[in-house]
């Protein structure tokens, strides 16, 4: 049986599917119907003292077991479900995110005197992906600065050779609130809550590359991609002996607007390098510097420097009185889908949602496009009002609310819809890249073959070990798949 799932990376769990696999699940002598397999393992302890929400249907309709199911949940990432559904649905098809490059003054002889505009409308992807399973396909992967170097090349090819402004970041397109009210502070520190505006680079973030230093007491190598002067950075960890903790994971912290970063903790000696990924404040001035420096490595002088703004009057003449210099479409819509449901990419969710509110209500905020998600589930799936409260589009925020029953019927919904082929794809599959690389692998249901069987399952309210619990709602997960 092959089965599609969603699997939150929380302690809240909606799964859909198609077919079942996972890791270290319990697949052993369960006996019963299937109420009585899954009563053994949500009754069990400590996992009897979580609240369980659990739907469960067959192709033909059919409700094959339910607890909790039109109880709120906290969906965690599922919430993403939700924005990729409405964007497969309801933007076209061949859709694709235009930025404009705009010149404020006159070109003459190579040389712009005045400012160069690079006015985004949310294009989330200009970072170092893959947009499919298969990263060997053709254009299936980008690098950091595939689309600014083509935005750069465009440049010079008109002939403009020096620029005596300023080059300006705009991501007035959407609203001037780059965060979310509901987001916790703490998580604004890392990549996972970037700041969203109509203009972005890197996932608005910073990848710090992390190794212990040469012995204990020792300063840590930390070095930091990409590197384009914005931000200052102190390092005061060390490195400790082999046996101990690392503590350094939690302790970047910024200052001075968010473009001071400092380390502190420790690193053990021995401990492979890795990466923390910390968010930076300002989406539109990091796009403005990359473009910038993208032009200086073909010889374009930007005199004035990178600055940004969220003004939507600031360059209002500019944008609507004249042509642009030129346009750069970004990749199509099922790219801006896949990460977000692969691999549960907060940031993409957050443009898309925008996107969704500017380009069905005028307004690229949250607000508007929340409403955009809140009548496309009550007016096409056919979702009751009362059984979803959204306040985000990627479920960093703690006020949003599904119940299982209601993410039972969008993923139905989603998988007989004509739209739904890009949803369906971005949905990570047991054992290939993305958030289910390393779960539902060497079960007894691989290889059968079987009905099509939804459903959804959340686990609120508990203290148990996140890996611990993780796997017993994989071992809810292959039960649910023996039917």
């Amino acid at each position: 049986m092959r089965m599609l799932i969603l699997a939150s990376l929380t302690i809240s769990s909606a799964l859909a599917a198609q077919t079942p696999a996972t890791k270290r699940p319990r697949t052993g002598p369960l006996r019963g119907s299937l109420e009585q397999r899954l009563a053994q393992l949500v009754d069990a302890p400590p996992f009897d003292r979580a609240t369980w929400g659990i739907y469960v249907v067959d192709d033909r309709g059919r409700v094959l077991y339910q607890r909790n199911a039109d109880r709120f949940s906290v969906p965690a990432s599922n919430t993403k479900l939700v924005v990729t559904a409405a964007a497969a649905v309801l933007l076209p098809p061949d859709y694709r995110v235009k930025t404009s490059l705009y010149v404020n003054g006159r070109v003459e002889d190579g040389v712009l005197d005045g400012d160069l505009i690079i006015y985004g409308r949310g294009d989330p992807t200009w970072s170092a992906r893959c947009y499919s399973v298969d990263t060997l396909a053709p254009g299936a992967c980008d690098s950091t600065f595939t689309a600014i170097d083509a935005m750069a090349d465009s440049v010079r090819a008109h002939g403009i050779r020096r620029i005596t402004g300023k080059l300006i970041g705009d991501g007035s397109y959407f609203e001037p609130t780059l965060i979310h009210y509901g987001w916790n502070a703490w998580d604004l520190t890392w990549w996972y809550a970037a700041p969203v505006s109509g203009l972005g680079f890197h996932d608005n973030s910073v990848d710090f590359q992390i190794a212990p230093g040469p012995a204990v007491d020792a300063p840590p190598a930390i070095s930091w991609v990409p590197d384009l002067g914005l931000i200052t950075f102190e390092n005061r960890a060390r490195t400790v002996p082999a046996e101990s903790t690392s503590t350094i994971g939690d302790n970047f912290f910024r200052s001075g607007g968010g473009w001071s970063i400092r380390a502190e903790g420790t690193v053990p000696l021995g401990k492979k390098p890795w990466t923390e990924n910390v968010a930076l404040p300002d989406p539109n001035a990091y796009a403005a510097r990359a473009l910038a420096a993208s032009l200086a490595r073909r010889g374009v002088a930007v005199e004035g420097g990178a600055a940004s703004t969220t003004d939507s009057l600031a360059y209002r003449t500019v944008r609507c009185c004249g042509p642009a210099l030129l346009e750069y479409s970004g990749r199509p819509l099922p790219d801006i889908i896949f990460p977000i449901l692969n691999s549960s990419q907060n940031w993409f969710a957050e443009m898309l949602l925008k996107i969704l509110g500017r380009e069905l209500r005028g307004e690229g905020s949250w607000r508007a496009g929340l409403d955009v998600e809140r009548r496309f589930l009550i007016d096409s799936v056919k979702i009751d009002s009362t059984a979803f409260a959204l306040e985000d589009g990627s479920g960093l925020a703690a006020g949003n609310l599904v119940t299982p029953h209601a993410f039972a019927q969008l993923l139905h919904y989603m998988h007989g819809h004509p739209k739904g082929g890009p949803f369906v794809a971005g949905l990570p599959h047991a054992g290939e890249p993305g958030s289910l690389l390393r779960r539902f692998g060497g079960t007894p249901l691989e290889g059968r073959n079987g009905r099509t069987i939804t459903f959804s399952v959340q686990a609120n309210g508990h203290a148990v070990q996140y890996q611990q619990m993780l796997n017993q709602i994989d071992s809810v997960v292959v039960q649910i798949g023996r039917q």
